[in-house]
């Protein structure tokens, strides 16, 4: 993995400026097909899923309140864990993209909607849908690529600090709400400094999100725990277990949507004076899929689109299906990668670019090197293994 501009083998150096321009007429086309036909279907379609959601959470958390017994422990924790992803993935996120604001339904809308997680809705707005999906993978810019904590090109310096971030990774993917929460308010940059500590906007943001992350706590941790009785202990354990399999599985998600192997990164410079068929084309080379069956596209919130859904945000997830083919079919008629594999490829494929990349970029080179010269030793040399 290394900035698309610095690759010997460039993957769109046979595209002229016109094939890259006519990627992006064909791209609007495709986004227009589906606006002129969305319709009744697709407002059934979320109100359903609302729906369904909020009963499976409901009944979930009526089961636990019996949680004192094995049964019902484990069918409540199972059932909210899966109400939580939904929410999540497939209502909040798609919702606060504004996906569904067409209705015009004040209930079902990206500027009213509040979601089950630890970061506000307007801090998520800005971090994910302004800067995320306007810089998407290019280095120094995303931070969604590595999370600003994680080293995520070879071309970045090397420190010692790397070492740990196959740690950092599964922490920050046990506690995914609150990593992004963190990552909303830019932490790491506005406590650098006393000014930064001290500048209003942030100290407001910092209060909203302290608000929102108490509310969520007392919600699943004091509140509904209390509702139980005598299986306080019970239902806050199944609490926090429903968290800790919503975070987990939204970390792998999103980490398959811009980190497996195949996908590019690109440099700051690069998107200066971007065009719109540029900016599709770095999307589409920005970001990966993961195949399988309609139940996990459902539970992925459609994110295993991920390239669809990179190039046209604001349609309404449950078409990235339909126009799937028609986007890979551009793929290929431009001599395109488009990269896809299962959910178990694609999380190995990214942890193994992780790990690879908290070492330094010669470490593979000089341990073959070390392990050659151990066996080139002649037998019974001081030096030679046992």
């Amino acid at each position: 993995m290394t900035v698309l501009q610095k690759k010997s083998d460039n993957p769109i150096g046979h595209l002229t400026p016109e094939d890259v321009e006519q990627i992006g007429i064909e791209l609007d086309a495709i986004r227009q097909s589906v606006i002129d036909s969305r319709g009744a279907d697709d407002a059934a379609y979320i109100r359903k899923v609302i729906s369904v959601q909020r009963k499976l959470e409901l009944g979930s958390r009526a089961v636990l309140l019996f949680s004192l017994f094995p049964p019902a422990w484990v069918a409540g924790t199972a059932g909210l864990a899966v109400a939580k992803i939904i929410e999540n993935m497939e209502i909040g996120h798609n919702v606060l993209h504004g996906q569904w604001d067409w209705m015009r339904d004040p209930k079902i809308h990206s500027t009213t909607w509040e979601w089950d997680h630890a970061s506000p809705a307007e801090q998520w707005k800005h971090s994910h849908n302004e800067l995320h999906h306007t810089y998407t993978n290019v280095v120094g810019k995303d931070n969604d690529l590595g999370y600003g904590i994680m080293r995520v090109d070879e071309d970045q310096r090397w420190v010692p600090l790397y070492l740990a971030q196959p740690l950092w990774n599964f922490v920050n993917a046990c506690i995914f709400e609150y990593g992004i929460a963190a990552y909303d308010l830019e932490l790491g940059k506005n406590l650098a400094t006393k000014e930064r500590r001290r500048d209003p906007a942030f100290r407001a943001r910092a209060k909203a999100t302290l608000r929102k992350i108490r509310r969520q706590m007392a919600k699943d941790y004091v509140v509904h725990p209390l509702l139980s009785g005598p299986s306080f202990l019970h239902t806050l354990g199944a609490n926090v277990t429903a968290n800790l399999i919503r975070n987990v599985w939204s970390h792998s998600v999103i980490m398959c949507g811009h980190f497996p192997e195949g996908v590019e990164t690109f440099e700051k410079h690069s998107i200066d004076g971007e065009t719109r068929g540029e900016w599709y084309l770095r999307q589409m080379l920005g970001s990966a899929n993961i195949s399988g069956s309609k139940a996990m596209h459902f539970m992925t919130g459609n994110l295993s689109h991920q390239i669809e859904h990179h190039l046209f945000p604001d349609l309404p997830s449950n078409r990235y299906a339909e126009i799937a083919p028609q986007v890979r079919a551009l793929f290929d008629k431009y001599q395109l990668s488009y990269t896809t594999g299962s959910l178990p490829r694609q999380v190995t494929s990214a942890w193994k670019k992780v790990v690879r990349l908290s070492l330094p970029n010669d470490f593979g080179r000089r341990t073959r090197q070390l392990a050659g010269n151990l066996t080139a030793l002649p037998k019974g040399s001081a030096a030679a293994p046992a």
